[in-house]
C-alpha cells in the first residue's frame, strides 16, 4: 500500500515547482515592463536635447530669433517653440496616446512596440521647450530625484500586500480634478493655485506609481501567450512611463531653476 504521506510530499514539491515558475515569469513579465518603460524615456530624453540642440544657436549671425531671456532660436526653433506648429508638437503625443491605447488589442506587439517608440519621440520632442525654461543641471538633478522616488514607490507597488485599489480610484479622481484646475488656471494664472496644482500632481503620482505597478503586477497571467503578454507588457510600460514624466514635470516646478 502506498504512503499517503509520500503523495502529500509529491503533492507539495509540485505546489512548490509550480510557485517557482509563476514567480520567475512574473519577474521576466516585469521585467520586460521596466526594460521597455526605460528605453521609453531614453528615447524620450534624447530626442528633447537633440531637438533643443537643433532649435537653438550660440551665433548671433544664424539666430532667426531671440527669446526674452536671451535664448537664440535658430528656423527649427521659431517652428517650434513661438508658431502655431508648437500646437501640433504639444497634441501630437496625446493623440498617439490614445490610439495606441485603443487600438493595442488590434495591433501586432511589433506595431505596438513602434508605436511606442514613436510616441516616446514625440514627447522627448514636446518636452524639448523645458531646456528653454530651466537650467539644464537643475534638468538633470530633477530626473535622478524622480528616478530615486519613482524607483522606490514601484518597489512598494511592486512588495506591498495591501490592496491599493480603494487608493487608485481616489488618485483617478484626483487626476481629473488636477486636470480640470489646470485649465482653469490657464485664464486665472493664480501663483497660489499653481503652487497647489504642484503640490497635488507630485503626490497624485507619486500615489499612481505605486498603485499602477501593483495593477500591472495582477495583469499577469501565467497562461498569456506571448502575444497577449507582450501586450500587455507594452502597455504596462506606457502607464508607468507616464506616471514617471508627469512626476519628473511636477516635481521640475518645486526644484528646476529658471534661465
Amino acid at each position: 500500500m502506498a504512503d499517503p504521506r509520500n503523495y502529500q510530499t509529491r503533492m507539495a514539491n509540485t505546489g512548490v515547482q509550480s510557485g517557482i515558475v509563476i514567480d520567475e515569469g512574473l519577474r521576466s513579465y516585469m521585467l520586460k515592463v521596466y526594460n521597455l518603460m526605460a528605453l521609453g524615456l531614453a528615447i524620450t530624453g534624447v530626442a528633447a536635447f537633440v531637438f533643443f540642440q537643433l532649435a537653438t544657436t550660440s551665433d548671433q549671425a544664424a539666430a532667426a530669433a531671440t527669446l526674452p531671456n536671451g535664448t537664440l532660436l535658430t528656423s527649427l526653433g521659431v517652428a517650434l517653440y513661438t508658431s502655431a506648429l508648437k500646437w501640433v508638437v504639444m497634441l501630437a503625443p496625446v493623440a498617439l496616446v490614445f490610439y495606441l491605447s485603443f487600438r493595442i488589442q488590434s495591433m501586432s506587439v511589433a506595431a505596438a512596440q513602434t508605436t511606442f517608440w514613436i510616441y516616446a519621440a514625440l514627447m522627448g520632442l514636446s518636452l524639448s521647450s523645458i531646456f528653454l525654461v530651466y537650467t539644464q543641471a537643475s534638468i538633470v538633478k530633477t530626473l535622478f530625484i524622480t528616478a530615486a522616488s519613482f524607483g522606490a514607490l514601484s518597489l512598494y507597488g511592486y512588495t506591498t500586500k495591501r490592496d491599493l485599489s480603494g487608493m487608485g480610484s481616489f488618485l483617478v479622481m484626483g487626476l481629473f480634478g488636477l486636470i480640470i484646475a489646470s485649465l482653469v488656471n490657464l485664464f486665472l494664472a493664480s501663483s497660489a493655485l499653481d503652487f497647489a496644482i504642484s503640490v497635488i500632481g507630485v503626490l497624485i503620482f507619486a500615489g499612481l506609481t505605486a498603485w499602477d505597478t501593483q495593477k500591472i503586477k495582477g495583469m499577469y497571467f501565467e497562461a498569456d501567450d506571448d502575444v497577449v503578454s507582450g501586450r500587455k507588457a507594452i502597455m504596462g510600460a506606457l502607464t508607468l512611463y507616464l506616471d514617471f514624466i508627469n512626476l519628473f514635470l511636477f516635481l521640475l516646478r518645486f526644484l528646476g531653476n529658471r534661465e
